[in-house]
Formats: structure tokens, sequence, C-alpha cells
């Protein structure tokens, strides 16, 4: 092997020691301050920094931070935490690093958008403009606007866009007509948590659009029982005590179960409940007065699982 051959050997095998060391180092430096209860901080929180830093090897920086911000997420969320300071940073320094890494902008539409949804639209069009053939990321930022901003006009836009994309999803299109007709019925987010399922194999997501279409099953069968109820007190002039003196009337078809099997309870005065609220972390109705929901739980998924 000639000399200059050999010497640009051995420093190529010196920069790729010298950045698993870096990438390592940075990953071990942001546990440290975690567990010394600072984890809301990143030492170098600029994409563009750490982009710089890489030496270009962006791909293994990429899986550190995204395994970082997947864990980061995962123990906010055992400990029952609602805030995730650092996941908008994370999300963003994992896709300057790899702006190809879908699974990270469909991580920010899900679980970024509830407390940050300008940071997530931001994360979204990023995605759009390097990824502009991929329909998921479209239905992600319309998603962000439906649900989080009620924003009926920028969602239909988001779906219209994706819906020109080759191979998209045919529910883009019915769902960027449907914004400008009624964007605010029930069967509308149902088909919205549909497609989150369908269109991605990642589990928390997955675990999550789970969890919301049980509590939209939960609140349109809630609302229904209690329309029936107030039929019964309007024909009988009193509250019944149980299902099954409507069942006697012909107003109801047998005893009403939640989505987990659980018959639902009916109290006194005609309101109806959920017998295990926990169990249903999003529901507007059919949970006691006052009750506080803890915060849904799902686990960490490795990066495309």
């Amino acid at each position: 092997m000639k000399p200059s051959n050999r010497i640009t050997l051995i420093v190529s095998l010196l920069l790729a020691v010298c950045l698993v060391t870096s990438a390592f180092g940075l990953h071990h430096l942001d546990q440290m301050r975690g567990q010394a209860r600072l984890d809301e901080v990143l030492y170098i929180a600029s994409p563009k920094a750490v982009k710089r830093l890489s030496l270009g090897y962006d791909g293994l920086l990429a899986d550190v931070y995204w395994t970082r911000a997947v864990q980061y997420f995962g123990s906010k969320h055992a400990l029952g935490s609602r805030q995730y300071a650092l996941l908008g940073p994370l999300l963003e320094i994992t896709t300057v690093l790899d702006p190809h890494l879908i699974v990270a902008y469909e991580f920010g539409a899900n679980f970024l958008a509830p407390q940050s949804p300008e940071r997530a639209i931001q994360l979204a069009e990023y995605g759009i403009l390097n990824n502009p053939n991929d329909w998921k990321l479209y239905y992600n930022l319309g998603f962000i606007y439906y649900m989080e901003l009620k924003d009926y006009s920028q969602a239909a836009d988001a779906f219209a866009r994706g819906s020109k994309v080759p191979g998209a999803h045919p529910f883009l299109r019915a769902m960027a007509a449907k914004m400008a007709e009624n964007a605010g019925e029930l069967q509308m987010a149902r088909m919205m948590w549909i497609t989150a399922y369908q269109s991605t194999l990642d589990r928390d997501i997955r675990a999550n659009a789970v969890s919301h279409l049980r509590a939209l099953q939960v609140d349109e069968d809630v609302s229904n029982l209690e329309k029936l109820v107030s039929l019964y007190r309007a024909r009988t002039g009193h509250w019944p005590s149980s299902f099954s003196e409507l069942e006697a009337m012909g107003i109801l078809r047998g005893m009403p179960f939640d989505p987990l099997g659980q018959p639902y309870k009916l109290l006194p005065e005609g309101r109806v409940e959920v017998r295990e609220p926990d169990k249903f972390p999003f529901i507007e109705k059919g949970a006691p007065p006052g009750y506080v929901p803890p915060p849904p739980k799902f686990l960490p998924s490795d990066r495309g699982a």
C-alpha cells in the first residue's frame, strides 16, 4: 500500500472513531442531564450545529437523536407528564440530520402537536419540503390543523395538496371535500383517526389512534343513551333506575356496553358513565363530574417499527 493511501485510511478511521465517540458522548451527556433533573435542556439545541458536527455521518447521529426522542417521550409519559419541552427540539434535530425519516414527522403530528401545534406544523412542512411525494406528510399536516387548531380551511388545503400526490390514499380527497362541507362531525374525526392508524406501523401512534377511536365511540354512545333516557323520562315523568326499564318500553335493545366490553352505568339523575374512566383518557363524556384522566400509557418504539 502506498504511504499516501495508508495515511488516508488512518485519517478516515480516526475520523470515524471520533464521530462515533462524539455521537454517543452527546447521547450520554443528554442522559446525564436527565438524571440530574435538567433534562429540559440540550447541550446542543441547534439542528444546524449538530449537522455541522456530524462530519457527514448524518445517518448515525439521526439514529442517536431519534432514539433519544422516543426514550425521552416514553420516560416522561411513564412519569405521568403532559409536558414535553425537549420533544420538539429532538425531532427537529433528528429530521435535519435525516430529512427522510417519515416516522419522526408522524410522531410530531401525534405527540408534539397537542402541546405545540405551530411547531408541529413547521415540522410537517419541513417533511413535505424534503419528501414531496409522500402523501402521509400532507395527511399529518391536515391532521394537526383539524385536530389541534380547528382550522378547517388549512386542513382542507393540506388534504387537497396531498390528494394530488401519486398513490395518495383516496381518503385525502374525501377529507378535503368534507372539510369544506361540514368539518365538525364525529364521523370526520373517526375517519381521521382510522387513517392515522392504517397509515403507520409505529406502535405508539397506533395505540394513540386506538385510544382516540374508543373515546369517540364512548362520546357517541353516551350522547345517544342519554337521549334515550330523556325520552323515557318524557314519557313516564321519572328517570329510569336501570337500562332494563328502557328495554321493557322498547326504547333500547339490550344492555349497552362500552368499547372494552363493560356495561355502561346509569345514574339516578339520568347521567350515563363508563365504569372505568381511566381506560378512556380522551373521553369528553361519560366520566364523573370533575374527573381528571391520567395520561395515556404508550410503549416507546424503535425506529421505523
